[in-house]
């Protein structure tokens, strides 16, 4: 037997040792579907099976998740040329096949299973390498503070993946060791022996051990003690006393400095403290501010003190944490202290209901007309005087002891639409202290105003003699509350007689137009008045007058029309000549 074959028996031997490979403990067969269980992680150059093919075949092809560690030799032999891990790929799926001198396939392909095996390489690893938790002080012990998790590479539900924990230090170990426990397989971490004080000590660091069969990890646990409200405020002093203020005291003033402290940890909800008044001030004329880096308490005045009001403050002070404090806390006396204020009198100026007095009128109301009214009180109970003050045309006068408002003039909203004037109450006897308050009168339009011109129409000329009727646009406005539909005028013509020669015609509610009605005119002056009608309530009329000369100056004029509203004279404008 030559030495080759020597080591190729020596090799199936081996391997039918130490493996078990095959199927019915055959290590060569015909080629045929086949699955074969190997362990990963074995050496390189491990012998699979020897395939066996018919006479035509002459050499072997292997396909398929070789990973180019399986490998078939030309008689057929598979192996594989490097250890396998099962954690990379757990099944190769590969396929053989004969074939003959040519490369054709005479038999196959067939498929092959490789089944890698599972064996402890992996080391159990924590997700994280250190964890943070927190427990309450006071909580009771079983207390879930988190969960630590592992992982293990490995073949899940077998011996190789299973892991436990276990703490292997604490550190420090006040006020003993074991004051933590793991869960040996949930990885749950727990308070185990007792409730613990953050003033023994803020914080614990302790050391996990997670471990398989054979492999073991550490990771470090930082366990945060939090303060929790079991402790109430407690004031400095029971009593703060009397004191006494002037009721003129400012707004702002800080009247008086309160103290409590709060045994819990500094700077966090359940030693921060907030004061609040409980009694004596249901009026809130009090306030108070607290220093956050302090928790001073700081008594300031928030709204005007009143003596006529209130004279006398029986204060109770209530010190409280924003924090709920534990259930079996609570705050009693020492969280509360006493305060007495005492507010004297000072002579003050009446006091208007209100700063600002508004009223509406018809610009027509008669002399003697109520128009409105205001009041004042004196805090000190004394009789009030009003007077006017502002009363720049002389339109208003006030009942000095009612304070009644009424007109004593005639009223014209052209002339001011909205009337101000000052109201002013002086108390009478005492020190005269008075004090102001504005009214203010909105006239509301009437029709008493008679339509006019917007300006002058002067230098109008006709050219002599005329060749084509000629024609004047005018505009006419009044000095009353336009509408939001805006002014309708109606135009015509002062006298019939002038209605062969001349006409009015409109063009919309401010504008007409005056035309000649032919070209036989004389060269002379011509009057031609033109009524305007407001259309109002009542409706008022204005005459214009047109004075005018054939080759000369031809202008407007508004002449007095007995029995009607008129205005005397129109106003300057340019000189413009009539079209024609």
């Amino acid at each position: 037997m030559t030495m080759q074959a020597q080591l190729h028996c020596l090799c199936l031997f081996t391997l039918y040792l130490t493996t078990g490979y095959g199927q019915e403990e055959k290590f060569s067969g015909p080629l045929k579907p086949m699955t074969f269980s190997i362990f990963e992680g074995q050496g390189t150059n491990q012998i699979i099976f020897q395939f066996k093919a018919s006479p035509l075949a002459v050499t072997f092809k292997l396909t398929g998740e070789t990973d180019d560690v399986f490998q078939i030799q030309p008689d057929g032999l598979l192996y594989h040329s490097k250890a396998l891990d099962r954690e990379t790929r757990a099944v190769h799926k590969l396929q053989v096949s004969a074939l003959d001198a040519h490369g054709n396939t005479v038999e196959g392909p067939v498929p092959i299973t490789i089944e890698v095996k599972d064996i402890n390489d992996n080391r159990p690893v924590f997700l994280q390498t250190k964890y943070e938790g927190s427990v309450r002080q006071n909580s009771r012990p079983g207390s879930s503070i988190g969960t630590l998790i592992a992982h293990d590479m490995d073949e899940e539900n077998t011996i190789n993946s299973v892991l436990g924990y276990r703490i292997v230090d604490q550190t420090p170990k006040v006020p003993r060791d074991g004051l933590f426990l793991v869960q040996a397989y949930s990885g749950m971490f727990q308070l185990a022996l007792q409730s613990l004080r953050k003033q023994d000590t803020p914080q614990y660091n302790l050391t996990v051990e997670v471990s398989d069969k054979d492999f073991k990890t550490l990771c470090f646990v930082q366990v945060d003690i939090i303060d929790i409200n079991d402790q109430i405020p407690i004031f400095e002093k029971s009593d703060y006393g009397n004191l006494t203020l002037p009721e003129d005291t400012a707004i702002g003033t800080v009247i008086l400095t309160i103290q409590a402290t709060d045994a819990d940890e500094p700077y966090t909800g359940s030693s921060k403290i907030l004061y609040r008044i409980t009694q004596g001030d249901s009026e809130e004329y009090l306030e108070i501010e607290t220093d956050p880096e302090t928790n001073t308490g700081y008594v300031k005045v928030k709204k005007p003190l009143d003596f006529e009001a209130v004279d006398v403050y029986n204060i109770v002070f209530q010190a409280e944490n924003p924090e709920p404090l534990v259930l079996d806390v609570q705050y009693n006396a020492s969280s509360s202290a006493t305060f007495r204020l005492i507010v004297t009198n000072v002579n003050e100026a009446p006091q208007f209901s209100q700063q600002l007095y508004q009223a509406k009128v018809r610009e027509d109301v008669a002399k003697g007309t109520k128009v409105g009214n205001v009041t004042a009180k004196d805090p000190e109970g004394l009789d009030i005087s009003y007077s006017l003050r502002g009363d720049k045309r002389g339109w208003l006068k006030i009942d000095p002891v009612t304070g009644e408002i009424f007109s004593v003039a005639p009223l014209d909203r052209e002339a001011e639409s909205l009337y101000r004037v000052q109201v002013v109450a002086t108390e009478v006897g005492g020190s005269s202290l008075s004090s102001t308050a504005q009214f203010h009168l909105t006239l509301m339009d009437v029709n008493d105003n008679p339509p006019r011109l917007v300006k002058e129409y002067t230098g109008l000329f006709f050219c002599y003699p005329p060749k084509a009727p000629g024609s004047l646009i005018f505009e006419a406005t009044d000095d009353d509350q336009q509408s939001f539909r805006g002014r309708h005028f109606t135009f015509s013509l002062g006298s019939e007689s002038l209605q062969k020669d001349w006409e009015v015609s409109k063009i919309n509610g401010t504008h007409a137009r005056l035309s000649t009605k032919h070209t036989g005119f004389e060269e002379r002056v011509y009057h031609i008045p033109v009524r305007i009608n407001d259309s109002g309530r009542p409706p008022l009329e204005g005459t214009v007058s047109l004075s005018g000369i054939i080759l000369a100056v031809v202008f407007f004029q508004i002449k007095k029309n007995k029995g009607q509203h008129n205005v005397e004279s129109a106003q300057a404008s340019e000189v413009k000549p009539l079209r024609n």
